[in-house]
């Protein structure tokens, strides 16, 4: 192979000595060049992550026989790719538009290392919006336990029938099953907003004016069997005062859940977001 190519290459690993020579070695012995390096011991793990970008004239299949040669010595789990190679999503969505139409925007503006390949909703508000950028719409209603096991087994198929690499949940308005979040784990993204102190169910930018509440943000995190507690991502938090209206919350809120998402879904579709546990390793 004689073109040039740039890799990203992520792995994770027991902490010990000689894991960077081992793997610089096989750099060299894929003829390669790091050009970008980042790496971090978890004192809590115990676990050894690192982030490379490396310039090397070789295919990814030769370029993997190098890494096999150490992997078994230092139980490495990683993934090789091609810097900037968009990755295969897909976004759910129920009403709300603005966390969907700041992803379409983004993407479309090469602001997104990602391939948008469908959108699926349970309500047919946002159809406009994703035909508008020339973006697949599915709607499939959720009416009851029985509607949500039919899009969960149409989402699925679709997933592995299209290689998906990425699922986003841009105000989606269901929760998932834990079947389906453990199928999936370390692929879903979710968004919601976060208040001190938080308020849930109807309403919460009300519930937030009626108190009072002086900070309100956003928080993107992973998506697992525990509602709202996965490895958060990314967060953002911006300051209010009592003259703000319950209307200004909510533009504020929006903003707010836009911008975050987006980002984590930039780091990710980056290899920058790596799972410790119930944290995350972020290499910006």
């Amino acid at each position: 192979m004689s073109t040039r190519e740039h890799w990203v290459l992520t792995f994770v690993c027991p902490d010990r000595p000689g894991i960077v020579h081992a793997i610089s070695g096989a750099v060299v012995d894929a003829g390669g060049n790091i050009t970008e390096s980042q790496q971090y011991t978890s004192e809590d793990t115990g676990r050894f992550f690192m982030r490379l970008q490396i310039e090397a004239a070789i295919s990814k299949s030769d370029f993997e026989k190098q890494i096999e040669k150490i992997v078994g010595d230092y139980q490495l789990e990683y993934v090789l790719d091609f810097v900037g190679r968009p990755m295969r999503t897909v976004v759910l969505v129920s009403k709300a538009a603005h966390c969907l139409n700041d992803i379409l925007f983004r993407q479309r503006s090469g602001q997104l290392p990602i391939e948008l390949t469908k959108v699926f909703s349970n309500h047919s508000d946002l159809n406009d919006l994703a035909k508008f950028y020339g973006l697949e719409f599915e709607n499939l209603p959720i009416e009851s336990g029985s509607d949500k096991a039919k899009f969960e087994a149409k989402l699925r198929d679709y997933i592995k029938q299209e290689k998906i690499e990425l699922i986003v949940l841009a105000r989606f308005m269901q929760v998932l099953s834990p079947e389906f979040c453990k199928e999936f784990e370390g692929k879903i993204i979710n968004i919601h907003h976060s208040f001190l102190p938080g308020f849930k169910g109807a309403n919460p930018y009300a519930q937030a004016h009626a108190r009072g509440v002086k900070l309100i943000g956003a928080t993107a995190h992973f998506v697992t069997e525990d509602l709202d507690e996965g490895p958060i991502i990314e967060q953002n938090v911006t300051r209010v005062d009592h003259a703000a209206s319950k209307q200004a919350l909510v533009q504020i809120g929006q903003d707010a859940e836009s911008k975050t998402l987006t980002q984590a879904i930039k780091w990710f579709a980056e290899h920058r977001v790596l799972l410790d546990g119930q944290r995350t390793i972020i290499f910006r």
